[in-house]
């Protein structure tokens, strides 16, 4: 049970600095707030609308590991390192492909509500 609690705690030290120090995870919780009642209108059923606040929370995870890899990367060194560049660009990718998911999601379960499938 005392791992369990320091787990936690760690978890929510994470997550508060995150908060703190990234603009985009801030952009993200604030979406996945909206996400939350936006989620009830557009999606037809409730499994439509789990799916939809889902999706928000996948890219919020994507962003906060990409944010991980993007923090250890610069206090290896703050040189320019091409292979660190690389590892950079590929964690924004998969933000980027998360973001695409998700939107994607969103607009099907609109098409899906006003009754286009």
């Amino acid at each position: 049970m005392l791992r369990f609690w320091r787990a936690t705690i760690n978890s929510r030290n994470g997550l508060a600095f995150a908060l703190r120090s990234e603009q985009a995870i801030r952009e993200e919780v604030v979406a996945l707030v909206l996400s939350v009642p936006l989620a009830w209108l557009a999606g037809a059923t409730v499994m439509r609308r789990v799916e939809l606040v889902a999706t928000v929370v996948l890219v919020l995870v994507i962003e906060l590991l990409n944010t991980a890899i993007e923090k250890l990367a610069d206090r290896l060194t703050m040189d320019h390192d091409p292979q660190i560049g690389r590892v950079k660009d590929m964690g924004s990718a998969a933000v980027g492909v998360a973001l695409v998911m998700a939107g994607l999601f969103w607009l099907f379960a609109v098409a899906e509500r006003m009754g286009a499938f």
